[in-house]
């Protein structure tokens, strides 16, 4: 009786994660591609190992410094250019998104905001190429979840490591 239990557990903890990583996977391929611009970091931390340290404008505009310790997890609304760049709009109220609106959900871990992530990793020796990064790529789903996929320099190509 107590294999069959641990079996069944094993077999539950196993479809959640699958279910969880087929998730993921169609954000990837059906997600609608948004592009966050970049916004400065503290030099001496951008590069640390393999990762570069993120920050993202519109954080900035949404969530001015002095009002993130008031501000909880949700979603923010973006206008997108012809370029897949994000605007701020407005804070998500439900009100239903115009023509050329995503909604990106955000939550705030640290007093700062998160979307998505807040660290880009690459393979060691790799720093070079992303060093002109501009914007960060994300796919998007309808529900506002967002996963971080590249990044992009100032003329919206993508940035590849150098082989």
């Amino acid at each position: 009786m107590r294999k069959a239990i641990a079996l069944l557990a094993g077999l539950a903890i196993l479809a959640f994660v699958n279910f969880g990583i087929w998730g993921r996977e169609r954000l990837l391929t059906e997600g609608q591609i948004v592009l966050l611009d970049l916004a400065p970091v503290d030099p001496r931390s951008l590069m640390q190992g393999d990762y570069m340290r993120l920050n993202f404008a519109l954080a900035n505009q949404a969530f001015p410094f002095g009002s993130r310790r008031e501000v909880a997890d949700g979603k923010l609304v973006v206008a997108v250019d012809s370029h897949r760049v994000a605007a701020f709009r407005r804070l998500d109220n439900g009100a239903p998104l115009a023509p050329g609106e995503v909604a990106l959900r955000y939550r705030i871990r640290g007093g700062r905001p998160n979307f998505g992530t807040n660290a880009f990793f690459f393979e060691e020796g790799q720093a070079q190429a992303y060093a002109n990064a501009r914007y960060g790529e994300f796919r998007v789903g309808s529900d506002g979840e967002m996963i971080l996929t590249g990044l992009r320099d100032d003329r919206f190509r993508p940035l590849k490591p150098k082989r």
